[in-house]
C-alpha cells in the first residue's frame, strides 16, 4: 500500500527553524518519484512550497525562496523540507506528496500532479 507519512511539525517562534520529514512506503522509489511539500493554511488553498524530481532538480515557491530548502534520501526513501528564518505568515498544515515523475510540460508544485498524499503536519509560528 503506498502511504506518505510527514514528522516534523511543531511550534516555534518567528525566525526560528523546522525540519519536516516525509517517509514514503516501499512502493515510493523517492529515485523515481518526483516529491513535493505543500502547505494549507485555514481558509486558504493548497498551494506548493517545495518540490524535487528524481533528478533532484529543486523548486520553491517564491516567497520561501532563500529560506527553505528540499533535499532526499533516496537510500530512506525520505524527503526534508529544512525550514529557517520562518514567519507567522508561513503557519499553516504541510503535507508530503508524491507521483510518478512523467513527461510533459507540468509544475511539480501544482497540486493535481500528485496521486499520493501524506496527512500534513501543523507548522505554527509565533510573532
Amino acid at each position: 500500500q503506498v502511504h506518505l507519512v510527514e514528522s516534523g511539525g511543531g511550534s516555534v517562534q518567528a525566525g526560528g527553524s523546522l525540519r519536516l520529514s516525509c517517509a514514503g512506503s516501499e512502493l515510493i522509489d523517492s529515485s523515481t518519484y518526483c516529491m513535493a511539500w505543500f502547505r494549507q493554511a485555514p481558509g486558504k488553498e493548497r498551494v506548493g512550497v517545495a518540490s524535487i524530481g528524481s533528478d533532484g532538480s529543486t523548486d520553491y515557491f517564491y516567497s520561501v525562496k532563500g529560506r527553505f530548502t528540499i533535499s532526499k534520501d533516496n537510500a530512506k526513501n525520505t524527503v526534508y523540507l529544512q525550514m529557517n528564518s520562518l514567519k507567522p505568515e508561513d503557519t499553516a498544515i504541510y503535507y508530503c506528496a508524491a507521483d510518478a515523475c512523467r513527461e510533459g510540460p507540468h509544475s511539480l508544485l501544482d497540486k493535481y500532479y500528485y496521486n499520493y498524499w501524506g496527512r500534513g503536519t501543523q507548522v505554527t509560528v509565533s510573532s
